[in-house]
């Protein structure tokens, strides 16, 4: 990946890459400044198909406003090598640290004034308008998944928006509120996107809270509540896959708050 990150960076003519490395997902995908821009890698074998996820971040900067804060992307390069696929993506460099690095569970307060939370409830208001056929939540998942991981019947979805569908710290600036990593935007349960970074703000209980009210308007709906669930369920998949141990209990506390059902101890 470091080999195909340099090469992408002689494509472009830019500069070699400097400042800290940004890992995706066990290492699918490397990011790092080059000059005054940053370049993107996301790698996939050529056996796999490339799915949704390979041209989100394209989509999303062809079909977005640009009212959402974001960098643009700039230019795109796919080649195979070695039994892989790759595109590099090279686009905008935002000059604002992200609030979270290492990870997307929050381990801090951030402070963030009353200025960047509007901003954040504005920008998702705007997406969850924007007509897609991208699909980032199937309903299929819910209903094989709700019993295992909620202990409740499966819920059908009858709201349902657009969302970033991957809303976490480590995917949100500080300083100046810019939204980063679309790759897996698309139609989600109405709540999801803002369930996920409450979800994900459990382990710093004033920022949970801050999260509740200012999407009161969201989670306290049923329909929010149900797309928060979908956000809470998903999670404790991954957490009962090994993921995220430090919030395993946050999730299944929370899930029983709104359920009023004992979450499963050992998921199938």
């Amino acid at each position: 990946m470091r080999q195909a990150h340099r090469s992408a960076a002689q494509a472009f003519l830019m500069p070699e890459a400097s400042g800290p490395e940004s890992w995706g997902w066990q290492g699918r995908t490397i990011s790092r400044r080059v000059g005054d821009r940053w370049l993107r890698v996301v790698s996939q074998p050529l056996d796999k198909p490339t799915g949704r996820l390979w041209d989100g971040a394209a989509a999303a900067d062809a079909s977005l406003p640009r009212t959402i804060p974001r960098p643009r992307l700039l230019d795109v390069i796919d080649w195979t090598a070695g039994g892989h696929r790759y595109r590099a993506e090279l686009s905008e460099l935002v000059p604002w640290p992200v609030l979270q690095r290492g990870g997307p569970v929050l381990e801090r307060e951030p402070d963030l004034p009353d200025g960047w939370w509007a901003e954040l409830r504005a920008a998702l208001t705007t997406l969850a308008t924007v007509s897609t056929d991208r699909v980032s939540v199937r309903q299929g998942w819910i209903d094989r998944n709700f019993a295992t991981y909620l202990g409740i019947p499966p819920i059908q979805i009858t709201d349902w928006v657009t969302g970033h569908a991957d809303l976490h710290w480590a995917n949100l600036c500080a300083d100046h509120l810019a939204v980063l990593d679309w790759e897996s935007w698309g139609a989600v349960p109405a709540g999801y996107d803002t369930g996920l970074l409450h979800a994900y703000s459990l382990t710093v209980p004033v920022t949970a809270a801050r999260i509740r009210r200012t999407f009161t308007h969201i989670l306290d709906t049923p329909a929010g509540r149900t797309g928060e669930l979908v956000a809470l369920a998903q999670l404790l998949q991954v957490a009962a896959r090994g993921g995220h141990p430090e919030l395993a209990p946050q999730l299944a506390r929370r899930a029983e708050q709104l359920t009023g059902a004992p979450v499963p101890s050992s998921p199938a």
